[in-house]
């Protein structure tokens, strides 16, 4: 019986609890207001000294020699409180809410916190768990409009990949026969000119699908090392022919050799292969550099290719963005390689920044901050 006496005790105290924000507020000040009144005023009437009894009581003491009789002894004269007094109860009372808007201010603003947090989280991570439903009814009604969000996106992420797995499939097989159609063509040069065509078909393709599947990318984040993923990149390169170089930049003096990033391996592998594609593909060979400071660490990749014009250095990180110089068979792309490595920089937290070098040629900066 005691149980459910609890129980309901629980229950309808619950229930009287304010469930808003601004309920709660309310509340808070409501009982600091009282509390501080009557703390003040208890003090106040403890430490304040005696007035001497009122007119009309015999005094404790006798009247001194050739005083008037006990019953004509005036009383002394009533005072009001002292300064010190009145200083007292403003600075507790002053003290009260200073101390209350800070327990407030920790208490209302603790859930909006963690909401905060969890919705920067989701945005790095889309298949992380569900927002907890806590605190204040405005912070929970807020959490479930967010988790209802990542399910909509959840959704609509599982029926893009179906799409591209659908249209990668119906793209390449008619692909597939007419590349071995045009095998079959006597005349050589017509047999170069359709396998030509196939193949910058089969790239445009393959480079349009890797980049809608790539911005979904579920890969695990590790702690990765900058300086071993480049000299992998360097090597690799190199022994494919191509001219890579690592340099170490002397114009920083915060430069360091072996920077380290939280950030999924293949992603940024990527990333930078992309740039250095870049750099070899406009510029005939790619630099590479790493920096460190206290704020933000820099991987530079430069060459000595045509500059950009300034005003279409932001609009070639677009997808589907190709300057007028690139479009041609030999060095002219799909126009999504800036476009994944910015897309892919944004979900690490970073940023990409393009400037022309001077003496000519471009450089690519991927920014981590700390």
């Amino acid at each position: 019986m005691s149980a459910t006496w609890k129980l309901r005790f629980q229950s309808a105290l619950l229930r009287c609890w304010p469930d808003t924000l601004f309920g709660r507020l309310a509340l808070l000040l409501v009982v600091v207001a009282l509390a501080s009144h009557v703390l003040a005023l208890s003090l106040l009437f403890e430490l304040r000294p005696e007035f001497g009894p009122p007119p009309g009581l015999p005094h404790p003491f006798p009247p001194p020699h050739g005083a008037p009789a006990m019953g004509n002894f005036p009383p002394p004269p009533h005072h009001g409180p002292p300064l010190s007094g009145i200083l007292l109860e403003m600075g507790v009372r002053l003290g009260a809410l200073l101390l209350a808007a800070w327990v407030g201010a920790r208490w209302l603003s603790a859930p909006l916190g963690r909401l905060a947090r969890s919705t920067f989280e989701l945005t790095a991570n889309i298949h992380r768990p569900a927002l907890r439903l806590e605190g204040t009814r405005e912070c929970r009604e807020a959490g479930a409009g967010i988790n209802q969000l990542q399910q909509h996106i959840l959704a609509q992420l599982e029926e893009r990949d179906q799409f591209v797995a659908a249209v990668s499939h119906d793209l390449r097989t008619p692909l597939t026969r007419l590349a071995l159609r045009a095998e079959s063509l006597e005349n050589e040069t017509d047999r170069q000119r359709f396998g030509q065509d196939i193949r910058e078909m089969d790239l445009m393709i393959r480079a349009t699908l890797d980049h809608l599947c790539g911005s979904a990318d579920q890969e695990a984040t590790v702690h990765l090392d900058l300086a071993s993923l480049v000299d992998s990149l360097v090597s690799d390169r190199r022994e494919m022919g191509q001219s890579v170089h690592q340099v170490q930049p002397n114009d920083k003096a915060g430069s360091v050799a072996t920077p380290k990033i939280q950030a999924q391996v293949s992603a940024m592998r990527r990333c930078m292969g992309n740039l250095i594609d870049n750099a070899v593909a406009y510029g005939g060979g790619a630099e590479i550099g790493l920096e460190e400071d206290t704020q933000e660490v820099r991987v530079l990749v430069s060459d000595r290719g045509p500059s950009i014009p300034a005003g279409a250095l932001e609009k070639v990180l677009r997808p589907f963005v190709r300057l007028e110089t690139s479009r041609n068979r030999h060095t002219g792309g799909v126009g999504l390689g800036l476009a994944a490595v910015s897309d892919i920089m944004r979900r690490h937290g970073g940023r990409v920044e393009l400037s022309n070098r001077s003496g000519g040629g471009l450089q690519a900066v991927l920014v981590f901050p700390k």
